[in-house]
C-alpha cells in the first residue's frame, strides 16, 4: 500500500475523527499514527486530546470537556452537548471529509451517525460501543448506517455478526504495550521507594467525575491496609485532567498509569480499560466502581452483562473481585487487597485467569491492521 511520491502529492485524504475520552485519546493518536504511516498525506481534524493532537489532529473540542460520567452529568451539560453536536454536523458539512472515524464514545456518536446518516459519508466505528451489555436496540444504528466496524475484543465478532452487523476483529492494542522507558531502579528511586517492600498502585479513575465518587474511600482502604501492613508503599497512577485532594505525602503520584503499573504488586483499580492493561502486565488486582444513584439504578435496569470488569468480561468468570456501588466500602476493598498481599494461592489463581485472558486478545497490530482497512477503501 506504499505510494509513490508523486502519487501522495496528487491525492490529500482528510479525515474527521472523534474521541471523546482519555482511552480514546490513546488509541486514536495511535490509529493516526498507524494511518499517516502507510499514507503520509493525511490531514486529520475532530475533536481529541493532547496525545491525538501531537499527531496532527487539528482540534475542534478537546475531551477535558468531552468526558463526562453518568446520566445526571450528561443531563446537567446537554446544553454544551447540543452545541458541540451542531457545531460538529456544521463542520462534518463545510469539510467533506473522506470518512469519518468514531472511536467508542458511543453516547455522543451513535446520536451524531444519525444526524448524519444523509451526508453519505462513510463511516469507520473503531472500538465499537459495548451494545452488548446495555441498550442493545442501538445496533440498529451500527447495522444501518455504520460501513465499517473495527472490534478490539475477540467476543464481539461473532456477537455482532449473529445481529447483522458485519464486524473485523483487528485484535487488541495492549497486545502491545511498550516497556517502561524508566528502569524499575530508577522508577523506585524517583518515587522514593524501597525496592524489596510490597507496592500498592492506585487507579481511581481517569475523569474528575470517577475521582471524586473514589478517592475517599481509597484513601480509608489504605489506611487500614498499612495497620496490618506498616512497610506497604503507595502510588496513584494520575490521568492529567484529574485532581487529587487530598493528597498524603505518602502517596507518591505517577501521571504515566502503565508504568505505575509494571513495577506494582497489587493494585486497586475503577473499573475501566487499565483492568484489561493491569491483566496484560500480570498485576493481581482489585475492581470497583461507583456512581451516582440515578445512574446505577439505571444501569442496573437495563444492563445484560453479569460482570463490570472487562478482564472478567473476556474471561466469562471472575477472574478479579470486583466491589460496585454499596459494595464499595474501604472494609471490602481492604479485605480482597490484603488477600491478595498474603495469599498465593489466590495470586497464583489470578495469574492463570489473566493468561486465558491474553490468548483471546489477538496479535500485536490492531493499530495497523486498522490502519490497513481504513485507507483500502479509499487508495
Amino acid at each position: 500500500m506504499t505510494q509513490t511520491p508523486e502519487k501522495t502529492k496528487q491525492k490529500t485524504l482528510t479525515f474527521f475523527i472523534i474521541a471523546g475520552e482519555e482511552s480514546g485519546d490513546i488509541h486514536g493518536s495511535q490509529l493516526i499514527l498507524a494511518i499517516k504511516k502507510k499514507y503520509s498525506n493525511c490531514q486529520f481534524i475532530g475533536h481529541g486530546g493532547n496525545k491525538m493532537a501531537e499527531q496532527g489532529l487539528k482540534i475542534l473540542e478537546h475531551i477535558n470537556n468531552l468526558s463526562m460520567v453518568g446520566f445526571s452529568e450528561v443531563i446537567k451539560h446537554l446544553p454544551y452537548m447540543k452545541r458541540v453536536m451542531s457545531q460538529t454536523i456544521k463542520t462534518i458539512k463545510e469539510i467533506s471529509p473522506l470518512r469519518i472515524i468514531l472511536i467508542d464514545y458511543p453516547g455522543f456518536n451513535l446520536r451524531l451517525i444519525k444526524r448524519i446518516s444523509s451526508l453519505d459519508i462513510p463511516i469507520t466505528y473503531f472500538i465499537l460501543p459495548q451494545v452488548w451489555a446495555w441498550k442493545e436496540s442501538r445496533i440498529k444504528i451500527l447495522r444501518d448506517f455504520v460501513d465499517q466496524s473495527l472490534s478490539i475484543f475477540p467476543f464481539e465478532q461473532d456477537w455482532f455478526k449473529r445481529r447483522g452487523v458485519n464486524v473485523s476483529f483487528v485484535g487488541h492494542p495492549f497486545t502491545e504495550l511498550n516497556p517502561p522507558k524508566i528502569s524499575r531502579d530508577n522508577f523506585f528511586s524517583k518515587h522514593k521507594l524501597i525496592p524489596d517492600k510490597p507496592l500498592l498502585i492506585l487507579l481511581p479513575g481517569s475523569r474528575q467525575q470517577e475521582v471524586d465518587q473514589h478517592w475517599k474511600i481509597f484513601l480509608t482502604t489504605v489506611q487500614l491496609l498499612r495497620l496490618s501492613t506498616p512497610e506497604l508503599q503507595v502510588v496513584v497512577g494520575k490521568a492529567p485532567s484529574a485532581t487529587l485532594s487530598p493528597l498524603p505525602d505518602h502517596i507518591y503520584v505517577e501521571e504515566n498509569t502503565i508504568t505505575a503499573l509494571h513495577y506494582g504488586n497489587v493494585a486497586l483499580i475503577a473499573s475501566g480499560t487499565a483492568t484489561l492493561e493491569a491483566a496484560v502486565m500480570n498485576i493481581p488486582m482489585v475492581v470497583c466502581y461507583r456512581m451516582s444513584f440515578f445512574s446505577w439504578f439505571l444501569i442496573k435496569k437495563l444492563s445484560k452483562v453479569s460482570f463490570a470488569s472487562i478482564v472478567n468480561l473476556i474471561g466469562k468468570k471472575e477472574i478479579v473481585p470486583e466491589f460496585l456501588q454499596n459494595e464499595m466500602t474501604s472494609e471490602n476493598l481492604y479485605k480482597a487487597l490484603r488477600l491478595l498481599l498474603n495469599d498465593s494461592e489466590k495470586r497464583n489463581s489470578m495469574y492463570t485467569g489473566f493468561s486465558e485472558v491474553r490468548k483471546v486478545l489477538g496479535k500485536p497490530g490492531a493499530y495497523t491492521r486498522s490502519a490497513e482497512a481504513i485507507l483500502k477503501e479509499h487508495l
